[in-house]
């Protein structure tokens, strides 16, 4: 009797507590070493029972008949999105996602898989859709890169989709085939540009901070389940659609953050929505009245810093001017594609405009230096009152005789300030010793902090010469003019005179930017970080540098040459939007013309340098490896194309570039480096080259011709 009770109570357990398997107990301790036996997994062992697991928030494990159903396990390894203080810690150079997914896609009926946290590194590989019956795939907090592929929209039973605060690039993929799907979670990525395509019974969308720079797209109005939009942090363009406003099921709107112009129609359907109760439409373009349901809605609103009109708004607004040129500067560019047999056609129309445009930005030149030379010099010796009304007039002037494609680098940058001695002591705490961070050729540089909060860069420096408020009346001139999405500009300065006759002793205090990110030496000697830097993404770093030298050089009059251009002083920020700093603050000097001329091509042979390491991801310490690298270059560039992938390039840019776009890279860095200083490029010829790889790049990816693909 007693033996017929047990077998009894035996058929009463449940399915879903069954004993799991020998064959996917093993998949678990396979999936236990490939994570490197994390904290929350240490206590697995031969007699462990998966399936009655007590379930905690770190770790979960559901069977049913004998099978794993849901994986979860939440580690402790912050990711690069994380706000933790701690140090990134992604799994060591031997873990392979490839692998990874190879023996995850063996538990055959996972429905929901959550690994977060556990420093996953690597590429989603294509074979994830081998989980044909997940529901749930959350591999958030990790470090994963590349782009999703495209098989994640033939997993038909997914219903969410978390893949937040990673490394992921690149478009998403189309994703309206997955009817079942409710959830998407991309915050925290590199994602973009387009807005990506959905089914409409989606539930929840979230795209809070990546590089999308799209419109959004006006089926989203059909969209009758959505609960939680959140788009914010991005670059969206364009009106936002009023129907957003009345979707019935809505009830959290986050726009903040983007660049939506135009304004909002007053006869806005937003009160019909009784669910909607969060509303953030902050730091956008846009204009006019704020339509009367969103004043009187029970709804929180978030408004500010528009360029709303002003009057019965508490919030604050931008001007209406803030917003027009913005806006402007906001829409997005026509799609390139090269064409074959056009690509030479378009060289030579550029190469003959641009020879026009520098032609007629030289003789403006010679015509403001000769008016220039010709009026009267007039010197108020009353330096501090009169510095800020001389130095306004005579930079707008020196403006307009600015490319307007440079000058567009400038929009977007605070006001130019000058600052008082009161307000850099204050930012430094009076100098203190904890706040000097470095001391160069041109004086100390300091950390401080403005009175509105901002982080900034203090460069303090002395001059000591005969002569000189008028000289340094031109310089500061040109230090206002030092200002580009590709430098790290100049916000303001303190100047401060003393009288030691026959000299003048004056300290100028140069106030920058601050940069918290990484610079691209870091990223590329990183192995993680550089895995994500494919092609595309070298290639829009180099010529955002080329960009910024190319303003130094010619954006300023006079030029600001000898640079000391190195890949340490190349700053990248949150959008890997690559930034000159350590540039040469210009000071008044003797040089002559020719010196000029040196520094100008030494600036040219160090812009070499940083696209040689660049294109081969090692990392360059002296002169004897530039040569070498540069003559493996000029070897491999002559012999098929295939060997160049065996020599010299950095063999993690294999698979993501065309074969045309980086032997252009490859010819124009040979060119930088040449030893003979007259025989080295413009850098407009550094810049053409390099955009037109890059128009290559993008034609070769839009077609997909794997045959130019090494």
């Amino acid at each position: 009797m007693n033996l017929f009770s047990a077998i009894f109570l035996v058929l009463l357990i449940p399915s879903s507590l069954a004993q799991l398997s020998q064959t996917e107990t093993r998949i678990l301790f396979q999936v236990q070493k490939l994570l490197e036996y994390p904290q929350v997994l240490q206590g697995w062992n031969n007699w462990t029972n998966f399936c009655f697991l007590p379930p905690s928030p770190s770790l979960k494990i559901v069977c049913s008949n004998g099978r794993v159903t849901e994986l979860t396990v939440i580690g402790n390894r912050t990711s690069p999105s994380s706000h933790s203080s701690e140090p990134f810690q992604a799994l060591s150079g031997t873990f392979s996602t490839d692998s990874f997914f190879t023996v995850l896609t063996k538990l055959s009926s996972l429905k929901v898989l959550s690994l977060v946290s556990l420093g996953l590194w690597g590429t989603i590989p294509e074979k994830i859709n081998r989980f044909s019956s997940l529901e749930i795939l959350n591999i958030s907090s990790n470090f994963i890169s590349g782009e999703i592929p495209d098989s994640i929209s033939s997993m038909r039973n997914l219903k969410s989709v978390v893949f937040a605060d990673n490394l992921l690039s690149g478009n998403i993929p189309d994703l309206t085939s997955l009817s079942s799907l409710e959830e998407v979670n991309f915050d925290g990525n590199k994602l973009g540009p387009e807005f990506p395509s959905i089914g409409n019974n989606i539930v929840k969308i979230i795209l809070r901070k990546n590089s999308i720079r799209s419109q959004i797209p006006l089926d989203l109005s059909n969209f009758e389940k959505l609960q939680i939009l959140d788009v914010s942090l991005n670059n969206l363009i364009g009106r936002i659609p009023n129907s957003i406003f009345s979707l019935p099921s809505l009830h959290y709107l986050n726009l903040s953050s983007n660049k939506f112009s135009g304004n909002l129609s007053m006869n806005s359907p937003c009160s019909s929505s009784s669910s909607l109760n969060y509303v953030d439409i902050s730091h956008n373009f846009l204009v006019g009245k704020l339509p009367s349901c969103m004043v009187k809605s029970k709804a929180k609103m978030l408004y500010s810093w528009n360029c709303f009109s002003k009057k019965s708004l508490k919030d604050e607004q931008h001007s209406l001017s803030y917003c027009k040129r913005d806006a402007a500067l906001a829409v997005k560019p026509p799609n390139r594609k090269v064409e074959k047999g056009s690509s030479m056609k378009l060289g030579l129309v550029l190469v003959i405009v641009g020879g026009v445009v520098g032609i007629a930005c030289v003789l403006a030149l010679i015509i403001v230096f000769i008016l220039w030379k010709s009026k009267p010099e007039r010197l108020n010796h009353n330096m501090g009152g009169s510095v800020a009304h001389k130095f306004s007039e005579k930079s707008n002037m020196n403006a307009r005789h600015v490319p307007q494609t440079m000058r567009l680098g400038t929009h977007g940058q605070p006001p130019y300030n000058i600052f008082t001695e009161e307000e850099i002591e204050d930012a430094t705490n009076n100098f203190d010793q904890s706040n000097l961070i470095g001391e160069g050729s041109q004086g100390q540089i300091y950390k401080g902090w403005l009175r509105n909060g901002s982080v900034v860069l203090i460069n303090c420096i002395k001059i000591k010469q005969k002569g000189l408020p008028h000289s340094i009346m031109q310089q500061l001139d040109v230090l206002q003019n030092l200002r580009h999405r590709h430098m790290v500009s100049v916000l303001g300065h303190c100047l401060i005179t003393h009288q030691d006759p026959p000299q003048v002793t004056c300290t100028v205090f140069i106030v920058h930017e601050y940069i918290s990110n990484v610079s691209l030496r870091d990223q590329l000697t990183d192995g993680k970080k550089k895995d994500m830097l494919k092609w595309p993404q070298r290639m829009a770093i180099s010529i955002g540098i080329a960009r910024g030298v190319q303003f130094l050089h010619t954006g300023v009059a006079p030029g600001v040459f000898g640079n000391n251009l190195k890949i340490e002083n190349i700053l990248l920020d949150d959008s890997l939007n690559a930034k000159v700093s350590g540039y040469r603050i210009p000071l008044p000097s003797k040089s002559t013309v020719n010196e000029e001329s040196d520094a100008e091509k030494e600036d040219i042979y160090q812009l070499g340098v940083i696209l040689l390491e660049v294109i081969t991801g090692r990392q360059i310490t002296s002169s004897s490896e530039v040569e070498q690298l540069k003559d493996e270059l000029e070897r491999s560039s002559s012999e098929p194309p295939s060997s160049i992938l065996r020599s010299t390039i950095d063999p993690s840019l294999r698979g993501s570039y065309a074969y045309e776009s980086m032997n252009t890279a490859v010819q124009i860095t040979i060119n930088c480096l040449s030893k003979i200083s007259s025989k080295r490029p413009s850098i407009e010829d550094v810049l053409w080259n390099l955009q037109y790889s890059m128009q290559v790049q993008e034609s070769w990816t839009s077609s997909g011709n794997l045959s130019t693909k090494f």
